[in-house]
């Protein structure tokens, strides 16, 4: 089955099947990125280019990783060595990179929707590697894939996305989708850290750890997110760990054998407690990090697919 979007911009926009689709398939790169030999060509002769206008090392190295063992050609450009430093538009960038003919776009923006504003300009695929608060599709796919692996099904799981509810794209993505696949999510923060109406997304809102966490299968907890934060939202780091910080006393709420999860990258004693985030029995997040080139593989893959396939219609057209 191929995805019925030519580009990957949220997980609002993609049905339980085609989800269902992408984590069949990311599986089996799983699987296949513990044998020795890692390195296929289903992507031989493509090109990928990684554009990130903000810093990022694991979730662009992880799309490089997976582009490569895919057998792909694969450019990173970041915003220092971009010529918008110089004055150019998103677009004239987006139709400067069209004109080369690559196949797939990876965008990470700091701005909600300029992602979807690139891709509308370009024949190429496009991949949103997080758009400002909007949405970060992939973080949220291979989230899912962890759970799927660990617990067999994600159908009436209760998962609590505790933190930086506000400035998260993570946490949008991942309600999206765990709605759509039959989990029941709670959101857990302070006030000031909760957007307004963020219940009509279909999950339950807590602004205190002891109820938002108690009998959770699953918490996620999110990095404070300081470089998006205008003002004071929280009182200070050692207050929010007091209150907000996932230590073994409040993991002890949980079900006895519920799983930790990250996006990363941690503030250890802010977000989470060192002796819990290195749980070997009950902690993800090193899954999370494997399971994110296994994803971003099965993503690659499937819209390079779609994109040979209608350029195999528009050529019999002519």
């Amino acid at each position: 089955m191929l995805l019925n979007n030519r580009h990957l911009l949220g997980i609002a926009e993609l049905s339980p099947q085609e989800i269902n689709t992408i984590l069949d398939l990311a599986d089996k790169y799983v699987d296949l990125n513990r044998e020795t030999e890692r390195k296929g060509q289903r992507l031989k002769g493509r090109t990928v280019v990684n554009l990130f206008f903000e810093v990022s090392t694991r979730t662009r190295g992880s799309f490089e990783l997976a582009a490569k063992r895919l057998g792909a050609d694969c450019i990173n450009m970041n915003a220092d060595g971009t010529s918008t430093r110089k004055g150019e538009t998103l677009i004239d960038t987006a139709m400067t990179l069209n004109a080369m003919h690559i196949d797939v776009l990876v965008v990470r923006h700091s701005a909600s929707g300029a992602v979807k504003l690139l891709a509308d300009k370009v024949n190429c695929a496009v991949i949103n590697a997080g758009d400002g608060q909007h949405e970060h599709p992939t973080q949220a796919l291979l989230d899912a894939l962890v759970m799927r692996r660990r617990t067999k099904k994600l159908e009436g799981l209760n998962v609590a996305i505790c933190g930086d509810i506000l400035h998260s794209r993570v946490a949008r993505s991942n309600i999206f989708l765990l709605n759509k696949l039959g989990a029941r999510v709670r959101v857990v923060a302070p006030l000031t850290l909760l957007p307004k109406d963020i219940e009509r997304l279909g999950c339950e809102v807590h602004t205190r750890m002891e109820t938002g966490v108690r009998d959770a299968d699953i918490i996620m907890m999110l990095r404070i997110q300081n470089e998006r934060m205008e003002g004071s939202f929280v009182p200070s780091a050692r207050e929010y760990y007091h209150f907000f910080g996932l230590d073994r006393a409040k993991l002890n709420l949980a079900k006895p054998d519920a799983l930790i999860m990250h996006p990363g990258p941690m503030n250890r004693g802010v977000e989470i407690d060192s002796e819990v985030a290195d749980d070997i029995h009950r902690s993800l997040i090193l899954n999370q990090v494997e399971f994110g080139v296994a994803v971003r593989m099965a993503c690659l893959d499937l819209l390079t697919r779609q994109l040979m396939s209608s350029q195999r219609l528009q050529d019999a057209a002519q």
